[in-house]
């Protein structure tokens, strides 16, 4: 069964996440803050963790840099703010979605299952370790080495580079990656995908080459 980890500063917004997750089969645990989700995540393995970005003491955005540390763990950060900037801020952090209050209950259930899914099964091809010179990728253990040398990447860039190589010289269109990628296309528009693919271009270095841009049409994997 699924662990959900509920964090928000607001009872009412918990117990409203939690009595609808648990309908739909969820174990759940709650924090109250970001300190308390990093004690939690210490002690414990979960699915998808929902956290509210502005919370007294530690805030979302902090506590998930620390989490993520540890734990690979798809995060959906909910706020009460809209803006492009802590949209753009969390996901360059690596989070997996973003959702503004208030929002529909059945939505975000539905875009838990979207994680649970894609983290499960994984976004890259079946081989274990697909090799582009001194490229290494391997996504059933989410690591990428350029010439010997492990690459810290955040989530998405890893989900983003093991989705391109593992369907080599296939082109996407930005819409494609967004429901490949992402799951949705709610929130999400052109520009997620190309500040993804910039940052995923820097991660990668003198490797960077190998994401070829199609003007107009989207994005492809293209190994030396």
């Amino acid at each position: 069964m699924e662990r959900l980890l509920i964090v928000d500063d607001e009872e009412a917004i918990r117990s409203g996440i939690r009595e609808y997750a648990e309908f739909e089969g969820y174990t759940v645990d709650e924090a109250r803050d970001g300190a308390e989700a990093m004690r939690l995540c210490h002690a414990k393995d979960y699915d998808v963790i929902i956290m509210d970005i502005m919370m007294p003491g530690i805030d979302g955005f902090t506590a998930y840099k620390e989490i993520k540390k540890k734990k690979d763990i798809p995060v959906i950060m909910l706020s009460a703010r809209g803006e492009e900037y802590d949209k753009l801020y969390g996901f360059e952090l690596g989070i997996d979605d973003y959702v503004v209050k208030p929002f529909s209950l059945k939505e975000l259930m539905a875009r838990v299952k979207v994680l649970v899914r894609r983290h499960g099964q994984g976004s890259g091809s079946k081989r274990s370790v697909l090799q582009f010179g001194g490229l290494v990728l391997n996504p059933s253990g989410r690591w990428v080495s350029i010439n010997g040398q492990r690459v810290d990447m955040t989530p998405k860039e890893y989900d983003l580079l093991f989705f391109l190589a593992g369907h080599e010289d296939i082109v996407f269109s930005r819409e494609e990656l967004l429901e490949k990628i992402w799951g949705f296309d709610f929130y999400g528009d052109g520009r997620t995908v190309d500040s993804h693919i910039k940052m995923l271009r820097h991660s990668l270095g003198e490797y960077r080459s190998c994401i070829v841009t199609y003007r107009g049409v989207g994005y492809k994997f293209e190994g030396r």
